[in-house]
């Protein structure tokens, strides 16, 4: 299945990604699991690959190698660590804006330095009060001179306690068409982090808070024109957002099929490995079924999105198979675990609590179900993927 979709080019980054995650990630993930903080150094390293620029334009410094690619590193990261490959996704959101959205001279002083790792970026949207209401924000940006006067909160910020660059999404005047974008500096006056909080899973990665307090950014970093904000939060989330947290959640799935295959095999019943009893094998089967219907899905999707061809159904379609079969195939894995999958020298209870924190991002399973109704029955309000085509296409033919 993979040949059909994939390129020698693409295998030969997967195995440089699995390579490096088995050598550089995994050892670490005791202390991450221990500890619970945010992993600066590592996210570090990982970004000074040259991963986080798999979609930038080799003329900007990137790998110009589309979205497959993109996929096919945070799914090899993820099925080590699904917080680092949560950490990718979330820069590929803060790649997005820029790209679909900046200026020659944003693209020329920000790309270069994402793509050889030393700026990490973020996008700012949702909000305590509104949540996934992106119309309900309420954090404000007023012109002053040459400049805007930034205030108010952002939480749920992937990457916010490694983040270089905030594309911040905020209201500057009333309705769809009063959200604008900016480009923030985390080492900007008035703007500040708050506590990192430890989640249920994910250890490693941080999504915590933004605040700005009469933050000053100049005009010069306003994400194309003002009104524009709604067009970047959602094309990232829709375009970028579905596809990396699919590619996250097929991660996860993977390392879960392999614990699992592992497990059965090793453990004996009976005089017998443990898969020769039929309910186990039955188990393990509907795993599989769920994996490899999960990774099709999944690439065919971002296959779609590097040829330019429309893909919103197909983008969220995989999101909601992706999410729904990794929860599925984790449930499956504790049972056939039983006692053994409740203690941490096991990684199993690990994949269940990360594979819960892909449900929400981007549209839980009820919006996607609800998008889907739409297009089924003619009611949808048009394609992110076939307005954003041009520049998708061009990062496929770089290929």
């Amino acid at each position: 299945m993979d040949s059909y979709f994939t390129t020698k080019r693409h295998e030969r980054l997967r195995e440089e990604v699995r390579a490096f995650a088995e050598a550089e990630v995994r050892p670490r993930i005791p202390e991450m699991e221990a500890s619970r903080s945010v992993q600066h150094d590592l996210s570090r390293l990982i970004a000074s690959q040259g991963w986080i620029g798999v979609t930038i334009s080799p003329e900007h410094g990137g790998m110009g190698l589309g979205h497959l690619a993109k996929t096919i590193i945070i799914e090899e990261l993820s099925r080590v660590s699904g917080a680092m490959g949560a950490m990718v996704q979330a820069s590929q959101l803060g790649v997005a804006k820029i790209v679909h959205f900046g200026n020659e001279d944003q693209k020329k002083t920000w790309l270069p330095a994402i793509s050889d790792g030393s700026c990490l970026p973020t996008i700012a949207v949702t909000e305590p009060q509104s949540g996934g209401h992106v119309l309900g924000m309420e954090a404000s940006a007023v012109r002053d001179g040459d400049d805007y006067i930034l205030n108010g909160r952002k939480v749920f910020v992937g990457n916010s306690h490694v983040g270089d660059l905030h594309g911040v999404v905020v209201r500057t005047g009333p309705g769809s068409k009063g959200l604008s974008a900016f480009l923030v500096e985390s080492d900007r006056p008035g703007f500040s982090l708050g506590p990192h909080r430890a989640a249920m899973g994910l250890h490693g990665f941080s999504f915590g808070e933004l605040i700005f307090d009469n933050c000053r950014v100049p005009a010069t970093n306003l994400l194309g024109a003002e009104g524009d904000g709604l067009p970047v939060a959602y094309s990232s989330s829709i375009l970028y957002g579905r596809a990396n947290l699919t590619a996250v959640s097929l991660g996860i799935h993977q390392a879960i099929m392999e614990e699992t295959s592992a497990f059965v095999t090793e453990q004996h019943r009976y005089g017998k490995p443990l898969h020769e009893l039929p309910s186990i094998k039955l188990k393990v089967g509907q795993m599989q079924s769920r994996l490899m219907t999960s990774r099709l899905a999944a690439y065919h999707s971002v296959h779609l999105l590097d040829q330019g061809l429309p893909c919103d159904a197909e983008l969220m379609n995989a999101k909601l198979i992706n999410v729904e079969y990794a929860m599925d195939s984790a449930r499956n894995a504790m049972e056939v675990h039983a006692a053994c999958g409740l203690y941490t020298d096991r990684p199993v209870e690990r994949y269940l609590r990360d594979a819960h924190h892909i449900f929400a991002p981007a549209g839980t399973s009820d919006v996607q179900l609800l998008r889907l109704g739409e297009v089924a029955l003619g009611m949808s309000k048009g394609q992110w993927s076939q307005r954003l085509a041009a520049p998708v296409a061009g990062a496929a033919e770089a290929s």
